[in-house]
């Protein structure tokens, strides 16, 4: 299987360069959300960490049907 993919590859012109910008597309994209972690605000961390935590009265799951 390895060979029949490995074969059809060698034939593309510039296939090269696919694995180096999958790697930088995926290295910019933690990099980013790295640094937006860092900058977050802490009062919005806290926030959205109590969103599972609060009574949402529009739903009731003690109702079975």
């Amino acid at each position: 299987m390895l060979k029949f993919v490995k074969g059809n590859l060698e034939n593309i012109d510039g296939v090269t360069i696919y694995p180096i910008i999958s790697l930088l597309i995926f290295f910019v994209f933690f990099v980013l959300l790295f640094f937006w972690v860092i900058t977050a605000k802490k009062a919005y961390i806290q926030e959205v960490s109590n969103i599972p935590l609060e009574n949402d009265d529009t739903t009731n799951h003690n109702t079975i049907v």
